[in-house]
């Protein structure tokens, strides 16, 4: 993943996570995609988790430079690297991290419509590769802080890795759901 670097594979990328996640989601049954095992969600709760995350993420990319340097700060160090950054999110996610407030999906009733939940979720990462993809300056991705839940605050550069592993990682687990 490290060639994940550029604004454009960056973005690019981000749209390949989010295509990887819909197509499986979509060979999952209907039943599958709402069943939700004890203590765990449901593939239909975690692509809610998902939009709730990407669309929240996104705004560090949309507001005006002066508000996001206004509540995240500016970085004292350069951003990690991919491979970095999600080493950084295993170690938080061993060390008890999870979710908490707003990220937390309530459960999402069968029969709401599957395609209708995969398509928020699509157009909520169309919309994050387009406001990655509309940065005209590359540095600009490293020169701004924004706060994460889980990993404090980070890059805009490693906010947007984060959101590319995000999918990867929520992809993995409702495999394992729904394997066999």
């Amino acid at each position: 993943m490290s060639v994940i670097q550029t604004i454009p594979t960056i973005s690019e990328a981000t749209l390949q996570a989010s295509a990887a996640f819909t197509l499986y989601c979509q060979s999952v049954s209907e039943h599958q995609f709402f069943q939700q095992p004890e203590g765990k969600w449901s593939p239909a709760q975690q692509t809610k988790h998902l939009m709730t995350s990407t669309n929240m993420a996104r705004l560090a990319f949309v507001l005006p430079g002066f508000i996001v340097r206004l509540i995240g700060g500016k970085p004292n160090r350069p951003s990690r690297s991919y491979e970095e950054l999600v080493n950084r999110y295993h170690t938080k996610l061993a060390e008890g991290g999870q979710a908490s407030g707003r990220y937390i999906p309530k459960p999402i009733p069968a029969g709401t419509g599957r395609e209708k939940w995969l398509r928020k979720y699509e157009q909520s990462m169309i919309k994050m590769a387009a406001a990655i993809g509309q940065i005209k300056n590359e540095e600009r991705l490293d020169q701004y802080l924004a706060p994460h839940p889980l990993l404090g605050k980070i890059t805009l550069r490693e906010l947007a890795y984060f959101t590319i592993y995000h999918s990867h990682h929520h992809l993995d687990s409702i495999r394992k759901l729904t394997a066999g």
